[in-house]
């Protein structure tokens, strides 16, 4: 059977569209595709006009993957770039604005995608803060989800709505979509607050810091990801990770014990949107402004 060399998915040329990204599954360049088309509508209000970091595999999930976070060769037309004030040491930023945008991604081999928690036009204003759950040595997805609603209860004393998201791994993302009046450092300051206060009540359970020597049967409460740079994997965000496990919106209804995080792969996450609807279709409306500690 003959191989297809190039095809046009989107408008988007795709080279080697058979080539296998993940060879447990037999996934290809093009299914990924596929996916990304799919759920473009529900993945692009968090990742599209905001300066992104991507995780390339350009041969497979298997083989050598790399970070990156500025323009460099072979990276398509598709993608734009901006230079971000206070980073310009680092160089200009990438982003996209569309599906072709998305599509120009599976193109260079992208299996994560990280944006920032800010647009580019305020790139110094997030709009959301995230709590990352990182469980340690001896705990299971159920402390993760016993954390995530102390973690939702606590955020609920301070008169904030939090939203969920498997993390396409053994932890948990609780964010809160913001206003854009508040600064980096304010957010930061906020979440460290949160997960500073959680850790005093009850340290036996809670870690603020990413000490792994302290980690054992405890949860990280990571407020780290509150920075410019320091980015967390998007909302319907594939992971380059065995099975394709997907960064999938929650209902808190769902936050139950019994959650495999597992089931919420490349090859599901249409169907349950096509069944279910997206549990963050309202999360651009929810925008809330920072109570002080």
């Amino acid at each position: 059977m003959a191989v297809a060399e190039a095809i046009e998915v989107n408008s988007v040329r795709l080279t080697s569209p058979d080539k296998v990204l993940y060879p447990e599954q037999g996934i290809t360049k093009r299914a990924l595709a596929d996916y990304y088309l799919a759920v473009a509508d529900h993945i692009l209000p968090h990742v599209a006009k905001r300066p992104i970091s991507l995780v390339r595999c350009p041969t497979g999930r298997q083989k050598k993957c790399f970070f990156q976070r500025h323009a460099g060769s072979g990276v398509p037309e598709q993608l734009r770039e901006i230079a971000v004030a206070g980073h310009e040491d680092a160089g200009a930023y990438l982003y996209i604005t569309n599906r072709q945008g998305l599509i120009a991604l599976v193109q260079m081999g992208v299996l994560e995608i990280h944006p920032w928690g800010s647009r580019i036009d305020r790139p110094d204003r997030p709009d959301r803060v995230i709590f990352d759950l990182d469980p340690g040595e001896g705990l299971g997805f159920a402390d993760v989800v016993k954390a995530a609603h102390e973690v939702r209860a606590a955020l609920e004393r301070h008169g904030l709505t939090a939203f969920i998201k498997t993390t396409g791994g053994k932890g948990l993302h609780v964010v809160i979509p913001l206003q854009r009046r508040h600064e980096w450092p304010e957010v930061k300051a906020f979440a460290r607050g949160v997960a500073e206060a959680m850790s005093k009540a009850a340290p036996e359970r809670y870690l603020p810091r990413i000490s792994k020597a302290e980690r054992k049967g405890r949860i990280f409460i990571d407020y780290l990801r509150n920075d410019p740079t320091s980015t967390a994997v998007a909302p319907y965000s594939t992971r380059s990770r065995l099975n394709a496990p997907v960064s999938t919106p929650l209902t808190w209804d769902e936050v139950t014990p019994d959650l495999d995080p597992g089931r919420f792969t490349l090859a599901t996450i249409p169907t349950r949107l096509k069944k279910r609807g997206d549990p963050w279709a309202e999360i651009g409306k929810r925008a809330q402004r920072l109570p002080s500690l």
